[in-house]
């Protein structure tokens, strides 16, 4: 198979200038650290956590020096517990006074055959990636219909959600939730004029990731995708973008796929 070279870094529009963002699990080098660079250089104020505070912190650092102190901020938060995603979204609405836009990163995946499969591994998954996707949602919800003037979510979902993969059912039970989660929230936030929208990745790798990859295993990936490469994360986060751009201000409760994968 043909590689297709990755393209060019895409400079930013303004397409978010002024608008303030909350994006969970941007701790540096996967697509919530990209989505974080990426608002920025379209113009948004960024407020990112994280549950690795070290990690966030010292990102949090180098992109105030790329951006200004006063473009980002850094809240620790564990998604799993409540009083520290409240704690988040109140930090965004008291730094700012408002909120404009949220980004659902957080996530965990893991691998096991479903047989072998613990009532741990199976519950951690789901809470991260599909309760707490849930939570940050809803606590969203409820300031961006209290504060009026509509505002935009974007889970982050996965492909696994639709397509089947060995030792993967936490996984994609929890990535196909939080596409169903996406279209309810849709139908509940349209009446308040909140869009809830969903990117659903194939293969996005950063090199952190592919350190701790099998080459086996990354060639297996990567010769499922067209291209026959993985996408960088700022190429996930460019879709993000556009769904928290006005350039989708008629979509909400899509999943889109960013993905080149064939099968």
């Amino acid at each position: 198979m043909t590689t297709v070279e990755t393209p060019a870094y895409v400079p930013g529009h303004a397409l978010l200038t002024g608008r303030t963002a909350v994006i969970t699990a941007a701790a540096g080098a996967g697509i919530g650290g990209a989505t974080a660079r990426r608002f920025l250089e379209e113009g948004a104020r960024v407020l990112i956590s994280d549950a690795h505070g070290r990690r966030l912190k010292e990102y949090e650092a180098e992109l105030a020096r790329e951006f200004g102190a006063r473009a980002v901020g850094a809240v620790v938060c564990d998604v799993t517990d409540e009083t520290q995603v409240r704690a988040l979204f109140d930090t965004a609405v008291r730094r700012h006074g408002r909120l404009d836009v949220v980004v659902n990163n957080a996530g965990l995946g893991g691998t096991a055959d479903l047989v072998d499969m613990t009532d741990e591994q199976w519950s951690r998954v789901l809470d991260v990636t599909l309760n707490g996707t849930f939570r940050c949602t809803r606590a969203a919800l409820g300031i961006l219909r209290e504060q009026g003037g509509g505002g935009v979510v974007v889970n982050n979902a996965s492909v696994v959600g639709w397509r089947a993969q060995a030792g993967q059912a936490h996984y994609a039970a929890a990535k196909a939730g939080v596409m169903a989660l996406t279209r309810c929230a849709a139908i509940e936030a349209a009446e308040y004029g909140v869009r809830v929208n969903a990117v659903s990745p194939s293969l996005a790798m950063h090199p952190h990731l592919v350190k701790v990859t099998t080459p086996e295993l990354l060639g297996e990936l990567t010769a499922r995708e067209a291209f026959g490469r993985y996408a960088e994360p700022w190429e996930v986060a460019n879709v993000i973008v556009f769904l928290a751009s006005g350039y989708s201000s008629y979509m909400t409760g899509e999943v889109v796929a960013v993905s080149s994968q064939h099968a």
